[in-house]
């Protein structure tokens, strides 16, 4: 027994696409059919049936009805899943055997354009990657087919950077090739979910150029690597294999250099929640959402770029913070620019859906009426004279004559589908007008046939009527069936309580009514469509028009956000001191009640406060402030103004964080294992312009080793020529206060705490000098540890702090409960009356010789005695050399 035909055009449509799920179009259902039918049917919870296919057993089939497709669509992208729509290509009605049927279209996370499964202010990116085997380049590249957005980089291969590079677009799909290494594809999957597709060699490799300036106008091949040409060649043919055709809103290549924005690792975009919250992920609490007031879709997305690549040019920074300042300045005209920009729909998708042919009427209407808006917007700008708000004045195209084309053509009040008539204007085209007429007139005829016929039979029930099967009729009721003259009608249905008749008059006209209506459907989509097209041959120019309003809108955005909560605009320097007086955190202050936060000064330079060594205890403010500066110095240069009382900020080029736990326990990586990786990927990266914050360096291990590493971490910040970052260092080792004069460029600062009748009060304010204490047990009792646990722990650490100068004092167990009374006295059975500090230790371990902070001061001295080349030195670098070493002996006496 052998497969039904239908069954055998299905499996060779399903050959070709074996990692989607095929929707199957039969009449007005999409089918699925075996395993895509058991997926589908799992994953949308769809009733599982079967179909007889010719074999002995049935095939699994579940379906969906055409018209609701999207919905199902929606939610299988979301789970991961790539979708094929095969449709009917020519009408069955007209078809000799089995029905033509192809894929039209495929669907994919990082292709699906529906306005459902988009978000608004979020671009959704599509990613490829190509690694080069012969020159260790790699080329990376990013494409949003909603938008038009196609850009793309290339630099030496490093891991680091791919995975910074996925951290800032967040694509929801991947093209790798099926050879990539191991280790750059487990690092990707360890840190994101998107979907990957695997591709050979050849398709990144085949036919590069000829692709590229094809699909691109600005294309020019000598200003590129091949890594580049190679990862954009397979990128714009999987858009087009998904697809099925060219989209004219990508015409456009941006090339971007990683080392013009201001670099900010993976860890530390999480850590400062520049985007979304670190735990729930929410955009509510991040720095974006302090910042977005933006009134459009596209200014949304815009600003969600901006503060994803904060700049490093002081030019692009200071004429940013000019237009803001401007708008800030003159506020009634900015209040004008607000009520224009509100006005303005998402151009930059509706292009997009013009590019893939699935714009609506309604969605040109909203194109039209945004266009409208323009003149308006342009002539507010010509009011101001910043650089950049001037320039957006010049170059914003006013797009008159799309404005006149929709304006004439496009009925007010379309319907939804393209294909149900009424979308074109009266007075525009003259066919159409005259089919509509036409229309009229026998629907006006028909209306007064009932009329007429009623007054002729005397039959007062007598009506006219309409269905899809047999046409105009004229029904009368068996009542009065008698009263029927004979040979006027002609019958053509019996009913149960009625008779149907029709006559040749009648038959004529229908056939001149629904005539007109077939035709003035199809005349009216035809010239819909050429209307679209019109309007696509200009689709470069919408889009610099649309590029022009989003960064409009951001900078309307930061003006707003300046006004409203009174921060300042921050002075720019490329080399210098940050020196921050009031900050505050942007996103707490914002939570908190209006005056509650703590403002604090800051000044970080490259001389002698190079360094900030920040102590106090936990909960105290040291992770906030820390994150506040970070956010400032960001802020400034995404060209915002910036919540302080006044700012100078030097520009930094690379942003490091370690803040917080980042654990990575499920892929056998430590609490320390997981710091040692992150601060050592700081030192290699870090230069004298870089901002650095650290935070409890070396807590994961030995109180000793994790003194000593931390130690050595600010020698090497401090002392490493083309290091230096400025950096904030918060520790609990109050050893470390010692630093200050030993190494230079490190200062002393400290949280302030009042204690009060043995309860401490947290002041958030950052003072001069350290501290010697780390108030861990009122921590701990403010955190709600039971009474008895914060007295235990009190007595132990009076007594560990008076043993501590000798190994021979022991810690008495004793309480004041019978239990513990009773243990003891079994203990002193034993002539073990008490137990060692040592003997009690998780590491057992004997005879441990404790080295003071002095004891390793003197070993690093030694070190630097024995390392110095006396021959080598000239006598003046002898003398100074001589004069530090005395200098340090001193310090250790």
């Amino acid at each position: 027994m052998g497969l039904t035909p239908m069954m055998q055009q299905y499996l060779q449509v399903k050959e070709n696409y074996k990692d989607c799920i095929l929707f199957f179009r039969l009449g007005d259902f999409y089918e699925m059919f075996f395993e895509d039918a058991k997926t589908a049917s799992k994953e949308l919870e769809l009733v599982l049936t079967g179909r007889d296919c010719g074999l002995d057993e049935r095939a699994p089939m579940c379906g969906i009805p055409y018209h609701a497709a999207n919905n199902y669509i929606g939610r299988l992208i979301n789970k991961g899943y790539k979708i094929a729509i095969c449709e009917q290509l020519e009408d069955p009605s007209l078809a000799k055997g089995i029905v033509k049927r192809d894929v039209i279209k495929i669907y994919t996370p990082g292709t699906f354009t529906d306005s459902g499964f988009l978000e608004e202010t979020k671009n959704n990116y599509i990613m490829s990657l190509y690694v080069s085997s012969t020159d260790n380049y790699m080329g990376i590249s990013f494409a949003d087919i909603s938008t038009g957005d196609f850009t793309s980089t290339y630099s030496r291969l490093d891991n680091s950077v791919i995975i910074d590079e996925i951290s800032k677009f967040n694509p929801k799909e991947l093209i790798l090739q099926d050879n990539i290494d191991v280790e750059i594809l487990d690092s990707i999957r360890d840190r994101f979910q998107p979907l990957i597709t695997f591709k050979d060699d050849s398709f990144f490799v085949a036919d590069a150029i000829d692709n590229l300036k094809t699909q691109f106008k600005n294309f020019n091949a000598e200003q590129y690597h091949k890594s580049l040409h190679f990862s954009v060649n397979a990128l714009s043919k999987y858009i087009l294999e998904t697809q099925k055709f060219v989209l004219s809103n990508i015409d456009r290549l941006d090339y971007y250099n990683a080392t013009n924005y201001v670099s900010i690792d993976i860890n530390s975009r999480r850590n400062l929640e520049l985007t979304e919250t670190l735990r729930e992920k929410n955009k509510k609490g991040s720095l974006l959402w302090v910042l977005d007031k933006t009134n459009t879709a596209m200014g949304g997305r815009e600003l969600r770029k901006w503060v994803e690549q904060p700049l490093i040019n002081m030019e692009l920074i200071n004429s940013r913070l000019d237009a803001v300042e401007e708008l800030i300045d003159k506020t009634p005209l900015h209040q004008d620019l607000i009520d224009s920009l509100k006005q303005i729909y998402d151009i930059e998708r509706i292009t997009g859906k013009i590019s893939t042919k699935s714009v609506t009427a309604k969605e040109l209407l909203a194109l039209k009426n945004s266009v409208a808006k323009i003149p308006e917007v342009k002539n507010l700008l010509s009011k101001f004279s910043s650089k950049l708000l001037t320039n957006m004045c010049d170059n914003i195209d006013e797009l008159q004559d799309i404005y006149d084309l929709l304006e004439q053509s496009i009925n007010e009040n379309p319907p939804i589908s393209v294909k149900e008539g009424n979308l074109i204007k009266d007075g525009f085209n003259e066919t159409i007008d005259e089919l509509r007429s036409a229309k009229a007139h026998g629907k006006d005829w028909i209306a007064s046939l009932e009329s007429r016929e009623r007054e002729v039979t005397g039959i007062k029930s007598l009506k006219v009527g309409y269905n899809k099967v047999f046409g105009y009729y004229i029904e009368i009721s068996n009542a009065n069936k008698s009263l029927v003259p004979d040979g006027r009608y002609i019958r053509k249905q019996t009913l149960s309580n009625c008779e149907r008749y029709i006559t040749p008059e009648l038959k004529e006209m229908e056939d001149k009514i629904l005539g007109s209506e077939e035709k003035l459907i199809n005349i009216e989509y035809e010239l819909f469509v050429s209307i679209r097209d019109q309007v696509e041959s200009h689709i470069d120019r919408v889009k610099n028009t649309a590029r022009i309003l989003a960064e409009l809108d951001c900078l309307s955005s930061l003006a707003l956000i300046a006004l409203e909560n009174n921060f300042c605009k921050p002075e720019m320097s490329e080399f210098g001191e940050i020196d921050i007086k009031g900050g505050k955190h942007p996103v707490i202050d914002k939570i908190l009640p209006t005056g509650a936060f703590v403002s604090n000064d800051t000044l970080l330079d490259n001389k002698e406060e190079q360094l900030i060594l920040i102590t106090g205890p936990n909960m105290a403010g040291k992770s906030t402030y820390m994150r506040q500066v970070a956010l400032i110095v960001l802020m400034a240069q995404i060209g915002s103004f910036v919540p302080a009382e006044s700012a100078k900020i030097a520009i930094c080029d690379k942003i490091f964080t370690r803040i917080g736990a980042s654990d990575d326990l499920s892929a056998g990586k430590s609490t320390f294992m997981v710091e040692m990786w992150e601060v050592a990927n700081i030192l290699k990266n870090a230069t004298n312009r870089s901002l650095i914050l650290l935070d409890e360096v070396g807590r994961g291990t030995s109180t000793y080793d994790g003194l000593s590493i931390a130690w050595s971490v600010i020698e090497y910040i401090c002392n490493t020529e083309g290091l230096k970052s400025k950096t904030l260092f918060a520790t609990h080792y109050h050893e470390l206060t010692k630093l200050e004069g030993m190494i230079s460029g490190v200062k002393n600062y400290s949280v302030s705490v009042k204690e009060i009748k043995s309860e401490i009060v947290f002041l958030r304010k950052i003072v001069p000098g350290g501290i010697d204490q780390s108030y861990g047990i009122e921590v701990a009792k403010l955190a709600g540890l039971p009474e008895p646990v914060i007295e235990r722990a009190k007595e132990l650490l009076l007594h560990l702090e008076q043993t501590e100068s000798s190994e021979n004092k022991d810690i008495v167990i004793f309480n004041n409960d019978e239990e513990s009374k009773t243990n003891v006295e079994a203990v002193k059975k034993n002539d073990i009356e008490n137990i060692s500090l040592k003997e009690t230790a998780v590491t057992h371990a004997k005879d441990i010789v404790q080295l003071s902070f002095t004891d390793i001061e003197k070993d690093n001295l030694i070190k630097e005695l024995i390392s110095t080349d006396i021959l080598n030195l000239t006598p003046m670098e002898g003398f100074n050399k001589l004069y530090e070493l005395i200098r340090k002996a001193k310090t250790l006496k």
